[in-house]
């Protein structure tokens, strides 16, 4: 079956996105919709998992969701924010982001490479500091692993939630191919479509958490990223586009 239209589960892409090129290339119709979408918790949620904003002297952000939802909520419950405090960002354009809620060069701020284990050395060089780290209510296994295998005191707060978008607007069998990043995006199809039935429907995957989310849902996968071949989505599916039409 030639594919002629995908639904991609994320937002709209900037026009240089590689969707949009290989849309004009395969000539195929390609829309995006954000499945999941984060919701933050209020304060009296916050207190009731015991945290106390000002018992912290250092904070991991790993997403700039975490540093928001860390602000907003620190407004809600009138905690000024002290000058003291140290910031651990996983990125550097995460650091960067800081500079929407504070003077940036009067901070103490560091940053990683990338990955959150490129944090360890500085965890390793400001080791006394009492962190809390504001994350979703889905924590990766990676980043408490990393966390656990250090010596640093650290604290998980939940300020934010992914839940699953609305999507019932959505003609679901209008499409040949769904796109898939996230175990969330495929719960999120189980929700909204409760009679969802795949037959001749592929399914694309990126990583080996959605993969493993979709078998686990009864679902065929029929395109996986990445891979040594495919490091992208676009490529993986242009490829399995071009085996279709040998």
């Amino acid at each position: 079956m030639k594919i002629k239209s995908i639904l991609v589960s994320q937002p709209s892409p900037n026009e240089s996105s590689p969707y949009l090129e290989m849309a004009k290339k395969e000539k195929i119709k390609i829309d995006f919709r954000s499945f999941i979408h984060v919701e933050g918790v209020d304060a009296k949620e916050l207190r009731a998992q015991k945290i106390d904003l000002s018992q912290y002297t250092g904070i991991i952000f790993t997403s700039k969701n975490a540093v928001d939802h860390y602000f907003r909520l620190a407004e809600e419950m009138r905690f000024s924010v002290p000058d003291s405090m140290r910031y651990i960002c996983q990125s550097e354009a995460i650091a960067n982001y800081l500079q929407k809620h504070i003077v940036y060069r009067k901070r103490k701020i560091s940053f990683g490479e990338k990955t959150f284990a490129d944090l360890v050395p500085l965890f390793k060089k400001f080791p006394s500091e009492k962190y809390i780290l504001p994350a979703s209510d889905i924590l990766s296994a990676d980043i408490q692993r990393i966390l656990e295998s250090t010596s640093i005191d650290w604290t998980r707060a939940t300020m934010y939630r992914t839940v699953s978008s609305d999507l019932s607007d959505i003609n679901i069998t209008d499409y040949d191919m769904l796109v898939f990043f996230s175990p969330q995006g495929i719960r999120s199809l189980a929700a909204n479509f409760e009679n969802f039935e795949q037959n001749g429907t592929k399914i694309a995957v990126f990583g080996a958490t959605t993969e493993l989310a979709a078998k686990e849902a009864g679902l065929r996968v029929d395109v996986m990223a990445p891979s040594k071949e495919s490091p992208s989505m676009t490529m993986a599916i242009e490829k399995y586009i071009r085996n279709l039409e040998k």
